[in-house]
């Protein structure tokens, strides 16, 4: 166990600041997201340097599609969650009781730099700023040998750590699940503003990417999409934007989406979002293309990426500077 950052001690019990569910914790127990407990009034990371997954994925698949294409990354991650999330694709570990094993960071950096074609160490899996403590520690280091970290993850954080984290991490695919507060509540047990709130800290400061999952009669509906897309829009139109296709997962049941409304949805994002890719569906277009000229950047087919039109951070055909770190 480590000592946990981001509480304060009260009469009877700690405060843990880390994230919006802002628990009070008594002594003897443990956080919403059950990795963080009062022990004799300190709070302590129950999750510090325990793995429960561990592998090179394509940085593609996290999803990052402008972030050093076709490049590997080590992917790690823990148990536990601030989201009760019911159609959670990695529930075994962010809900569960997985088995784990104690890593130092120094050694995960180390398991890092030996990797062939590895850019860095992405935190994922589970919800990594639950994690904080390892993570902040492991992203100092790896930063110092060279490698990038990123952070897969549901944006719930509070101002305070994220912007303590920001300086060390280089990319953030940030899940956006629906653009309505009730589907937070009532689907996540959370609530928009704060990741909408660190989605608006975290574009200008590190490169970020972002997911919605599309859930057919829960998150669908176009015109509230199309707010979303406008909002981000207003951020930045260059940031990508990942729709996925949902599939029945651990209690939600219901169906697939329909490839039809993903590709409407979709539409209806480029008319403000000069960058959006479906996932989870085979043989769908996710090439990149230039959004002036229409030139073909990168060429994708599953994980296999070519870089075809891009000179350093330029279009080849017409010059234009496009959002993709090489």
């Amino acid at each position: 166990m480590r000592e946990a950052m981001f509480y304060e001690k009260l009469e009877d019990m700690v405060n843990c600041h880390l994230c919006p569910q802002d628990c009070k914790i008594p002594n003897g127990g443990i956080g919403f997201c059950r990795v963080r407990k009062n022990i004799a009034g300190k709070l302590y990371s129950l999750n510090y340097g325990r793995i429960t997954a561990i592998a090179m994925d394509p940085v593609e698949k996290k999803p990052l599609y402008h972030f050093y294409p076709g490049k590997f990354i080590l992917s790690v991650g823990s148990f536990g969650c601030n989201f009760k999330c019911g159609f959670c694709q990695n529930w075994t570990i962010a809900h569960g009781d997985p088995e784990a094993y104690f890593i130092e960071p120094d050694k995960l950096v180390r398991i890092a730099l030996n990797e062939k074609n590895n850019i860095g160490i992405a935190y994922t899996y589970n919800e990594p700023s639950i994690w904080y403590e390892f993570v902040i520690e492991c992203a100092k280091k790896a930063r110092d040998v060279g490698l990038k970290n990123v952070l897969v993850t549901n944006g719930y954080i509070s101002e305070a750590p994220l912007l303590e984290i920001l300086p060390y991490i280089d990319a953030m695919n940030i899940d956006v699940k629906a653009f309505n507060e009730k589907f937070y509540r009532n689907i996540c047990k959370g609530n928009i503003e704060n990741v909408k709130r660190t989605v608006e800290i975290a574009h200008s400061r590190c490169h970020i990417e972002l997911t919605t999952l599309v859930i057919p009669d829960f998150n669908d509906d176009e015109k509230e999409m199309e707010e979303m897309f406008k909002w981000v829009s207003s951020l930045n139109p260059n940031i990508p934007h990942h729709l996925s296709r949902f599939y029945p997962n651990y209690k939600m049941s219901g169906e697939i989406t329909p490839l039809e409304k993903l590709i409407r949805i979709r539409d209806i994002a480029k008319r403000y979002l000069n960058y959006v890719y479906i996932g989870n569906v085979p043989g769908i277009d996710n090439n990149s293309y230039c959004p002036r000229c229409g030139n073909l950047l990168v060429k994708r087919i599953f994980y296999d990426v070519e870089m075809v039109g891009l000179k350093g951070d330029r279009c080849e055909n017409c010059k234009k500077i496009i959002n993709i770190e090489c």
